[in-house]
């Protein structure tokens, strides 16, 4: 806490005379009013009647089989797949290794 403008050095910080009248004391606090019924919680609950539930089936009827898999055309589909993926990405890198070389020599020369 600062000392307030215009009180000189320490005068702020010191104790005050011991002739001079203390001060008077606070005024008692109001009393509060009575507090009211406390929180008694939530409602209760009426329980739902014994038919509630909707019906169930019993038994689902039985998984249908999947369609057989051409494991050759499926490793054919990946490999072009992967050579599609590398050839754009060589397109992609020597663009920017163009980019690249290009602001380099803008910055150099």
């Amino acid at each position: 806490m600062s000392s307030p403008t215009g009180v000189p050095d320490d005068a702020y910080w010191q104790r005050p005379d011991p002739a001079s009248t203390p001060p008077s004391p606070p005024p008692a606090p109001a009393p509060s009013p009575a507090p009211g019924p406390g929180y008694q919680g939530p409602p209760r609950a009426t329980p739902p009647p014994p038919d509630w539930r909707p019906p169930t089936i019993a038994q689902p009827p039985a998984p249908r089989a999947l369609p057989p898999q051409d494991m050759d055309a499926l490793d054919d589909a990946e490999g072009s797949a992967r050579t599609v993926t590398y050839g754009v990405g060589l397109v992609a890198g020597a663009i920017a290794v163009i980019l690249i070389c290009l602001l380099c020599a803008r910055a150099i020369f």
